[in-house]
């Protein structure tokens, strides 16, 4: 009923130099890892007091292993960054791949071939050749299903270059299991595209740190910072705010 798509539960850290442990939960079943409840579980951990940054950064144990979160600014400037798990390039796919084309519903691809790419979340990945055909796609859902069923992954998240100084790509990623719907703002959709484009050297210029929009179809638009460092790393993060705030009585 609240519309959130994740829950997180926080326990007592366990191994030393971790924060706090944490589990990650869909509606429907335990994920090893996701960015927004990584982050927005940071956020809540420090705000009840819960645990407190060491140098600045935050460290949570959990199905994905031991994952640090950078901690910069106060208040409203708040910016936290997970560092997501490694990814791996699972298949790169022919842009005339029969697997892919229903989903794509004719949509012209950009440079970059479609990709499989797994980080903590499966995804396919595929560069649009432009923002506005991007944004004016209409997603074919019963596709869509049927491609994430049939390779067991999230589902596409189709990407283009973008010509707005604030950021550097637009992004949708549309789920098609085990529910289907379009993700407002992804972080480990947008942490293995960050991954997939390093590797392709594709990333906007030197020192790795970039932005991504997302959300602007379903009535959101997320800004995601995206951070390829020096080791090939992928953080991801942003801004974050308490959007609902109580508290449980459990006798």
């Amino acid at each position: 009923w609240t519309r959130l798509p994740e829950t997180t539960f926080l326990f007592p850290p366990k191994a030393p130099h971790t924060s706090y442990r944490l589990r990650i939960f869909s509606p429907r079943r335990e994920v090893p890892f996701a960015g927004h409840p990584s982050v927005g579980s940071a956020h809540a951990a420090m705000a009840a007091g819960l645990a407190s940054p060491v140098d600045g950064f935050l460290v949570q144990d959990g199905i994905a292993g031991q994952l640090p979160l950078r901690v910069a600014g106060r208040g409203h400037e708040r910016t936290i960054a997970v560092r997501t798990p490694r990814s791996r390039v699972v298949e790169i796919a022919s842009p005339s791949d029969e697997r892919l084309a229903p989903s794509l519903a004719g949509l012209p691809l950009g440079a970059l071939p479609p990709a499989l790419v797994e980080g903590g979340r499966r995804w396919w990945l595929v560069e649009i050749a432009s923002e506005a055909q991007l944004r004016a796609a209409e997603p074919d859902w019963a596709a869509i299903g049927k491609l994430a069923q049939a390779t067991d992954t999230m589902g596409v998240c189709v990407y283009a270059r973008s010509d707005d100084p604030v950021y550097y790509l637009a992004v949708r990623a549309w789920v098609g299991a085990p529910a289907q719907f379009e993700d407002a703002a992804s972080g480990a959709a947008n942490a293995t595209l960050a991954a997939w484009i390093a590797s392709q050297n594709a990333l906007p210029g030197p020192g790795g740190f970039y932005r991504i929009r997302q959300g602007r179809e379903v009535g959101h638009d997320a800004i995601i910072e995206l951070d390829v460092d020096a080791d090939g790393e992928v953080w991801s993060g942003g801004r974050v705010c308490t959007v609902v705030d109580g508290h449980i009585d459990w006798p």
